[in-house]
């Protein structure tokens, strides 16, 4: 159960002066010296934003001269809020406070004593004054910096498997009050969808899993000019590690930009099953995806590494 730490995250970043250094403070806190917490601040056109970082190390992980595997959480968004045209925090928070949760979890998980294997990583980033930006059929929540240097700053080459975590309201493709889960992607491909992490989140929310659907444009870089349902996929373009997706959804189409719009439970469920992977993965117990068949796929048809690229510039 996290949400207790859901509520002491929303109440940490719905303060409209919070940033970085005090989430850092926050979560150190409730952990121990073992725990690595940092935050930078990084200015981009449209402001500037805090990338806030951590380690939570396991017993058998690589900051322990280990062999278990390490996961990574991101949460995306844009921003936590729209100030001063919303006061509030806005539905596209939802990422960075299912992330934090979860990490808050672990992190007090690792002070009791109850430590998991492998090493988790995690990032997000604090802005609470983000910008609006159109979209159809809603407008989503522009960020301050571009999403190379989010990418540079949320992904670690160290993660050898991510859980990229989003606010994915903004549509009418999944009509549903909860989480959904993508296929896997890894180096340019839409794998199948992990039989291990369905099994998870059938476990953890006690409800039949729900899919969110990816098409080719979702896992190419911003900036190509295609559609893209939201960031969620964007830190796949950045690394070979397999990436898959934890969207929080509603029934409904709700705008990034909305507020009193994030259900404590919808994010619970989300936090609860980034968790669980996290026991489970990091002790060997579950795969992001088959190495064989992946192996296979591209014996069969070569690379699609330049679906992480920017593609032909020479049109």
């Amino acid at each position: 159960m996290v949400l207790r730490e859901i509520l002491q995250i929303v109440e940490l970043l719905q303060d409209p002066q919070v940033d970085g250094a005090a989430v850092c403070s926050f979560l150190q806190e409730c952990g121990g010296p073992e725990v690595k917490i940092s935050s930078e601040t990084v200015s981009g056109e449209q402001g500037s934003t805090d990338f806030v970082r951590g380690i939570i190390p396991g017993t058998d992980g690589d900051f322990s001269g280990g062999g278990a595997p390490t996961l990574g959480l991101i949460g995306r968004l844009g921003g936590l809020g729209a100030r001063p045209h919303k006061l509030g925090l806005v539905s596209d928070a939802d990422g960075a406070v299912c992330t934090l949760s979860a990490a808050l979890k672990l992190i007090g998980m690792h002070k009791k004593g109850d430590i998991i294997a492998g090493d988790v990583m995690f990032a997000t980033h604090i802005c609470p004054e983000a910008p609006i930006i159109p979209h159809e059929p809603v407008p989503f929540m522009g960020a301050p910096v571009n999403m190379t240097i989010m990418n540079e700053m949320e992904v670690d080459q160290r993660m050898d498997a991510v859980l990229s975590a989003d606010t994915t309201k903004g549509n009418y493709i999944v009509s549903h009050n909860g989480m959904a889960i993508t296929p896997t992607v890894k180096e340019g491909y839409i794998l199948p969808v992990a039989d291990d992490l369905i099994d998870i989140v059938r476990s953890t929310t006690g409800a039949a899993p729900v899919v969110l659907p990816l098409s080719q444009a979702d896992i190419t870089p911003y900036g190509s000019g295609l559609d893209h349902i939201n960031s969620i996929m964007q830190p796949a373009t950045a690394t070979s590690a397999p990436v898959v997706g934890v969207a929080i959804t509603a029934e409904e189409a709700v705008a990034g930009c909305s507020t009193g719009a994030s259900r404590e439970w919808d994010i619970a469920q989300a936090a609860s099953f980034m968790v669980e992977v996290a026991r489970q993965y990091t002790r060997g117990e579950v795969e992001f995806y088959s190495p064989q068949m992946f192996s296979r796929m591209v014996s069969l048809y070569g690379s699609m590494s330049h679906f992480q690229s920017s593609g032909n510039r020479n049109e």
